[in-house]
């Protein structure tokens, strides 16, 4: 006979601690994980819909849907710099059912602002990390450099007549052009605009001189000819714009900046159900479905584990507070 029949006092032990555990209210975490989830998840956007972690959020849901079995559905939920939503996952139940989906924005604004209500790390579980766009360095069609080693001389030669846009304060975007002042040399003030769609027709107007702004919202002027773009932030070359080099081949050796994005949860989600989201989304990710999308935005799906996350925002952090103290980066 088994030595785990009903009658052997080991089995009765186990399952009087399992029934215990269900009297209680709990689940083990093998049953929680097999019945996760039962209902439809919903993933936090912290800003309107159009701009570039929106967009990657309406790619991958719907397919990280069918992977689950469950509809996912994107909440947009903007303000404050990407604060509101992200907020509101810090206050969810951590049971996996309310995730948020940012950008590097997630751990930039409580360097840039006392009013965070949250740590970006200790009130979150981090789940994957999703990928990342290179950012582009453009100027209007008409400007006189061709290249960024041009652009960089211009602006040397003339200090103070030149000058940045960004879409708003505390933006990849927005610090990679710091990091160029500050490794250039360049004296060249920032003007913050309400969202990257203002700032980049000032741009093509000649109103502001230059901009570094994620591929997939900038792609489509540089295409239709009314932006050039000098350069690309990221460690290598983007896919859409073979041709154009990295700021790093352009005489910034080991300039990388490019705009990442990532998946957290609420704090203390239980382990389980944080890598079987993990798994899907990382399957999701790898989709052959979802290639041709992805390449058109020049994104680079990389379904990094939530390890891989937290790694990520510590280096990141940490390169960050670097720029936003020499710059004196503060949002008001």
């Amino acid at each position: 006979m088994s030595e785990f029949n009903s009658a052997n006092p080991t089995r009765r032990k186990l399952l009087q601690s399992s029934a215990s555990i269900l009297g209680l209210g709990l689940t083990a975490p093998w049953v929680r994980a097999a019945g996760f989830p039962d209902s439809a998840i919903k993933l936090v956007v912290p800003f309107p819909p159009g701009g570039t972690v929106d967009t990657l959020g309406r790619i991958i849901a719907p397919a990280f849907g069918t992977q689950l079995g469950q509809q996912v559905i994107i909440e947009n939920k903007g303000g404050a710099g990407g604060t509101i939503g992200s907020n509101q996952v810090n206050q969810a139940s951590p049971n996996g059912y309310t995730l948020l989906l940012n950008a590097a924005n997630h751990i930039i604004t409580p360097l840039i602002s006392n009013a965070v209500p949250f740590d970006p790390v200790k009130d979150f579980t981090p789940i994957c990390y999703i990928g990342y766009v290179p950012q582009l360095v453009v100027v209007r069609a008409e400007f006189p450099a061709s290249t960024f080693e041009e652009f960089i001389k211009m602006v040397q030669s003339k200090p103070g007549q030149y000058n940045w846009a960004a879409s708003s304060i505390g933006t990849t975007g927005h610090l990679a052009e710091e990091l160029i002042n500050q490794r250039a040399g360049l004296k060249m003030p920032v003007i913050a605009y309400r969202g990257g769609g203002p700032a980049l027709t000032d741009v093509i107007a000649g109103h502001t001189t230059a901009m570094v702004e994620p591929v997939p919202s900038a792609i489509q002027h540089v295409k239709s000819g009314r932006l050039k773009v000098l350069a690309v932030t990221s460690a290598k070359r983007a896919a859409s714009l073979p041709q154009t080099p990295t700021v790093a081949e352009s005489g910034l050796p080991d300039f990388e900046l490019p705009s990442w994005y990532g998946v957290w949860g609420p704090a203390k989600m239980p382990a389980d159900i944080t890598q079987k989201l993990f798994q899907e989304l990382k399957r999701t990710l790898a989709l052959p479905a979802l290639k041709d999308r992805f390449a058109d935005l020049s994104f680079e799906a990389l379904g990094g584990s939530p390890d891989e996350l937290s790694k990520l925002m510590q280096t990141e952090s940490a390169k960050y507070a670097s720029i936003v103290k020499t710059a004196g980066i503060v949002m008001n």
